[in-house]
This record gives structure tokens, C-alpha cells and sequence, in this order.
């Protein structure tokens, strides 16, 4: 029965992360379309996708709930800021070809999480951890110097992703209530954005054709399912094992960049992902060793 349940838990996880590493792809049929109108319709059929799911389930009563408790309210709105803006850039980049960046960034979000928790959390770090925060901040110098500035892509969504990790720890709420509020949250925004749009003579939620709609239309599918799997497999799994299972989707959006976006890779950036791999490394076996300790 254990066996079958981890097995059921590790087929959530690579569900989850194999979506988020198929993104890239995903939205690069998008990017025609400008990343701000893509994050629009992304929240929009995310918040009627999630609703129905939340109809279905019966779940109503969670969400009202959270919407009498105003600091988690508080948090979730944070939270929506923090994601929708993780979500913009990432956006952005696909369609400037600046997939490699952003796998970067998501390599880095679990030793951003490491620094949230001592800055933060007041967490002690260990040994190995203090290498592995060394071994990226050495990364971040190389790419500093092959740029000549800062990885400002890869920063950002390193930062904006392991800050709403942070948050959203903070926020006792399910994965589906919580999404559904953070969508919602976005959605003022999307509507003065369109607002504005409409001055310019630009109609955000008018596409040019079908099939344009229904990539954009399974966007909002897109976003909610990972999400859901990932709430299944951290379920069923222990922190260690979905800690190993999220290095997949940098890895599937790095070798997307490479391999079928024909993005360039110099001698001198790949030296920043090496740092970036060994700083995993180090801090992957930091992670087993304490789970191991513990259990």
C-alpha cells in the first residue's frame, strides 16, 4: 500500500514539473501576442477554470472562509503580485528568447529559498548550505561578468518565486481556494490594463483567430493543473523526494532553449550553470542528509 502510494505521489510530481517545463513551448505558440495581454487572459480563464473546479468540489465554503480572515486575504493579494509578476517576466522571455535566463532563474529559486530562511526565518544554516549559497553568488559574478550586468531575468524570477514560495507558507489555505483568490486578485489589474490598452486603440481581449483563443483559453487550464498535481504529490511524498523531483522543470526549459529554440549558450555562461548544477548538488545532499537525520 506505502509503495503504491509514493508511486501515485511521484507520478503527481513529474506531472507537475513536467507542465512547468513544457511552458516554454507552450507559450511560445504565444508569442505573437504581447506578454501583458497573454498574462491577462492566463489569470482570467485560470479564475473561471479553478471556479468550476471549486463548484464541482464543493468547495465554496474554504474560499469564504479565507475572505473573513483579512490578513490571509492580505497575503494571498502579495501573493498574486508576487506571481503574476513571476508569470510577466517569464512571459517576456520566452518571447525574446531568453528561455536559457529563465531556466537559470529557476535553478536558483531553492537557494533563494535557503537565503529567505536565514534573513527571514532566522534559519541556521549549515555547512554545506553556506557552500552551496557560495558556489550562486560565484554564479551570479560569472554571469555578471559574461553580461557585463546583472542577470536581471534570471534574478527576478528567482526572486518574485521563492519570495511567493515564502508568502504563500505563511497562508494556511488549500492550493485551489488559494489560486482561485490569487487570480482574482489579478484581475483588477488585467482590467485597468485593458482599459488603457483601449486608448490606444489596442483591444486586449479581442484575438485574431481560433486557434489563438484556444491557446490562450488553455492557458488558464495550464496553470491550474500543475498546481493541483503538485498539491497531490507534496501529499504523498516526503519534502526531500519533491525537492529532487523539482529540478525538472529548469532542466526541461534549459534543454528546450538549447535544443529546440536554438538559443546560444557561451563558453562563459555554461561556466554559471556548472556552479549553478554543483550548488544543487551540495544542497540536494544538505536536504537528504537532514531528512535522513530526522526521519
Amino acid at each position: 500500500m506505502r509503495t503504491s502510494f509514493s508511486a501515485a505521489g511521484i507520478g503527481y510530481g513529474l506531472l507537475a514539473y513536467g507542465i512547468w517545463g513544457f511552458f516554454p513551448l507552450y507559450f511560445r505558440q504565444l508569442s505573437h501576442v504581447p506578454p501583458m495581454d497573454v498574462l491577462s487572459h492566463r489569470a482570467v480563464w485560470a479564475c473561471v477554470f479553478v471556479g468550476l473546479l471549486l463548484t464541482l468540489r464543493g468547495r465554496w465554503a474554504n474560499v469564504a472562509a479565507i475572505v473573513r480572515a483579512p490578513r490571509q486575504l492580505g497575503m494571498l493579494a502579495l501573493a498574486a503580485l508576487l506571481v503574476g509578476s513571476n508569470w510577466l517576466v517569464f512571459l517576456w522571455a520566452v518571447a525574446n528568447q531568453q528561455v536559457v535566463a529563465s531556466s537559470l532563474g529557476y535553478f536558483l529559486t531553492p537557494l533563494v529559498n535557503i537565503l529567505l530562511g536565514l534573513l527571514v526565518l532566522k534559519e541556521k544554516l549549515n555547512r554545506l548550505e553556506w557552500v552551496s549559497v557560495a558556489l550562486a553568488i560565484a554564479a551570479i559574478g560569472n554571469e555578471v561578468a559574461t553580461l557585463g550586468s546583472l542577470p536581471w531575468v534570471s534574478l527576478f524570477l528567482a526572486g518574485t518565486f521563492g519570495t511567493y514560495g515564502l508568502v504563500r507558507k505563511q497562508v494556511p489555505v488549500d492550493a485551489l481556494s488559494g489560486l482561485w483568490l490569487e487570480t482574482l486578485w489579478m484581475l483588477p489589474v488585467c482590467a485597468l490594463y485593458a482599459l488603457w490598452m483601449a486608448q490606444t486603440g489596442h483591444t486586449v481581449f479581442a484575438v485574431p483567430s481560433a486557434s489563438t483563443a484556444g491557446w490562450l483559453i488553455g492557458a488558464g487550464i495550464m496553470t491550474a493543473l500543475p498546481l493541483m498535481a503538485f498539491a497531490a504529490a507534496t501529499q504523498r511524498l516526503d519534502l526531500a523526494t519533491v525537492g529532487m523531483l523539482m529540478y525538472i522543470n529548469p532542466t526541461m526549459q534549459f534543454l528546450t532553449a538549447i535544443y529546440l529554440f536554438d538559443e546560444p549558450l557561451q563558453t562563459a555562461r555554461l561556466i554559471s550553470f556548472s556552479l549553478i548544477w554543483i550548488s544543487l548538488l551540495v544542497f540536494s545532499w544538505s536536504t537528504w542528509r537532514k531528512y535522513r537525520t530526522t526521519a
